[in-house]
């Protein structure tokens, strides 16, 4: 299991338009590139969820976070500095993103990562990178590999061979930032 391979291997399969199976600093994820209308409309399709319910995007730098979002309210930055987890961020008017991605109310949900694998990933990429959890909607999420149902793990076009072993912890923290200063925390 070499981690550089297992980048390589995801990044050849995503810049096809394909979607994978990856582990995240939280919970095994199906992902892609948060660019692609075509890839994200198959990670609807394999979860059965519907369009109108988004997906979160994983970053790996500030300069994403302003490639995408024009403005950051400058508490954004605070909590995530003085998070203890995972956090997730929803954000307004996300920009240089898949349509298929952003919210009804205009807003998209964002993790900025530290996890090697994610890390790297979006390093070769150089975009952010869909997140949702690897099950159909409405299913229990996953804390092992083990538990990704046989129908996911044929869905995605790449499984990606690292931390197979690991047992996830909870998802992500969400909090919802609106560009007016509103702080709504949706998961706690």
């Amino acid at each position: 299991m070499d981690l550089n391979q297992e980048v390589h291997n995801a990044f050849e399969v995503i810049k096809e338009g394909g979607i994978i199976l990856y582990p995240t600093d939280t919970v095994w994820g199906i992902g892609c590139d948060a660019t692609n209308e075509a890839a994200i409309a198959k990670i609807y399709a394999l979860k059965q969820r519907e369009e109108s319910k988004s997906m979160i995007v994983l970053m790996n730098s500030e300069r994403m976070m302003y490639n995408v979002f024009k403005e950051v309210p400058a508490v954004a930055w605070e909590i995530l500095d003085l998070s203890e987890k995972p956090t997730t961020l929803i954000l307004d008017n996300p920009r240089n993103v898949a349509s298929n991605i952003i919210a009804d109310d205009k807003t998209l949900g964002v993790r900025l990562v530290k996890e090697p694998f994610c890390f790297k990933l979006m390093e070769r990429m150089k975009k952010p990178l869909v997140s949702t959890s690897a099950n159909i909607s409405g299913m229990f999420t996953p804390k092992t590999f083990k538990e990704i149902s046989p129908e996911i793990i044929k869905g995605v076009d790449y499984v990606v061979n690292l931390h197979r072993e690991k047992v996830c912890k909870n998802p992500s923290t969400i909090i919802k930032l609106s560009l007016d200063s509103q702080v709504k925390i949706i998961r706690k």
